[in-house]
């Protein structure tokens, strides 16, 4: 194998695949400096900024078949170490100023439409045109400027900001694209300078949008069966700009032990209520000759090891929790195990990415969904507050549906709170809760 460089090579670049379309499958794992196409040879070579960026593309790729608009595209090192010709029609990517922004939202709490990104940028100058689209990355835009310097003024004001108070956080960098294709006015897309255009395609409810043509295939199975998309895809998405420090990615055991518990307050739901923010239960299992100790077995050692990493040390029911891992590969079944494995409060089932990026520590901040549409804050409220006092509340809609960040007065209040509560039924509902890293309300 061709020895690491921060150049690709791709092959079985069709007629049909854009330049963007590369950039787009690519963006995850770091900034693109420069992209060849070479049409002749249905290949491409694209440079990332680094060798590490390079590597991580590469490992991915090596469990998961990248296919574009329907096409299986195949990727390595180049024999280059550095590319040093462009065609002259590909603008680089990165610092290089261009009139168009690519903008990624991070921990996006509240929805971001087309009229909200035009009233955040159009401070910095006239924008011409604005596309969203959801990758594997999360939500992103495209910003067309009529001025080059004003996307450079907006990218300096702007970087790094948050649209709302403590989420929504702009990710800008300056696109490759010389101008946008919009065909549609509506919320995902509007071109500023034309405004009769149609709302949308006629017997199609939206648009197809710059996202919507890429699809993967992971290989092998997954851990205890899930019917959930590639975990290296999961991973690669959530982690692209690198995994938490002290995670290593590399882990294989699955099954953890937990010490110095509150034999007398804790029971395997609970437990599930606590580990499953960090990744899907196979199953659970109290030890009879030792009641303040259990297993818990995950779906994977990548789950296993965000739950050691973010457990470890935490408080529940006052006491702190000892979390290793098991020397078990697994839990047998038997009367004392609890089988989670097919259970409907997984959390990992779907958007693996998006609960991946949620991933923390216990704070004193937690985050409630699934909650009944006519729910009051107030009974929000009178759900939780046995459990610690509560110092502020807050009830929204997102996606028309109801939603509340509640926050308490210590950590293991709230930890506490979600251990009982997650999961119970309020208003008719089976409520969801996990941590929130927001620091206030």
């Amino acid at each position: 194998m061709t020895d690491p460089s921060k150049v690709i090579h791709v092959r079985n670049v069709g007629h049909e695949i854009s330049e963007n379309d590369l950039l787009q499958l690519f963006q995850p794992f770091g900034v693109i400096t420069k992209l060849v196409m070479l049409r002749a040879k249905n290949q491409a070579l694209l440079q990332m900024q680094d060798v590490p960026s390079a590597v991580k593309a590469l490992q991915f790729y090596t469990n998961v078949q990248p296919s574009i608009r329907g096409r299986n595209v195949y990727v390595q090192f180049s024999s280059h170490q550095e590319l040093t010709t462009m065609d002259q029609n590909t603008q680089g990517r990165g610092d290089e100023p261009n009139r168009i922004l690519l903008v990624t939202i991070h921990h996006m709490l509240y929805p971001i439409t087309v009229d909200v990104l035009h009233q955040v940028f159009s401070s910095h100058g006239f924008v011409e045109k604005i596309v969203t689209f959801s990758l594997s990355v999360g939500f992103q835009a495209l910003i067309q400027f009529q001025l080059q310097q004003s996307a450079v003024s907006a990218r300096n004001s702007l970087q790094g900001r948050n649209i709302y108070d403590g989420c929504c956080q702009l990710d800008i960098q300056f696109s490759n694209l010389d101008e946008l294709q919009v065909n549609y006015n509506n919320e995902r897309s509007r071109d500023f300078t034309n405004p009769n255009l149609p709302s949308e395609q006629k017997g199609k409810s939206s648009q197809q949008g710059y996202g919507d043509m890429y699809s993967f295939q992971a290989s092998g199975a997954h851990a205890g069966g899930f019917p959930q998309m590639g975990n290296a895809e999961a991973i690669a998405a959530a982690f692209a700009g690198g995994l938490p420090p002290g995670i290593s990615g590399t882990n294989d055991r699955c099954t953890i032990l937990v010490s110095n518990l509150d034999s007398d307050r804790i029971d395997e739901d609970k437990l599930f209520n606590l580990f499953s923010l960090y990744g899907n239960i196979i199953r659970i299992k109290i030890l009879r000759n030792k009641p303040d100790h259990a297993l818990v077995q995950m779906g994977d050692g990548f789950q296993a090891e965000l739950a050691v990493h973010f457990l470890k040390g935490a408080i529940l029911f006052d006491k702190r929790l000892e979390v290793n891992f098991s020397k078990h590969p697994n839990i047998t079944t038997g009367p004392d195990t609890h089988d989670y494995s097919n259970s409907n409060l997984n959390r990992f089932n779907r958007n693996a990415a998006k609960n991946y990026r949620y991933c923390c520590s216990p704070t004193k901040m937690i985050h409630l969904s699934s909650l009944p549409q006519d729910v009051t804050e107030e009974e929000i409220v009178a759900h939780l507050e046995e459990h610690g006092p509560i110092i502020n509340s807050k009830l929204f809609e997102m996606n028309g549906k109801q939603q509340a960040l509640v926050l308490f007065e210590k950590e293991e209040q709230a930890t506490e709170a979600l251990v009982c509560k997650n999961a119970t039924p309020l208003g008719g509902s089976t409520i969801r809760i996990s941590f929130s890293q927001l620091q206030s309300i």
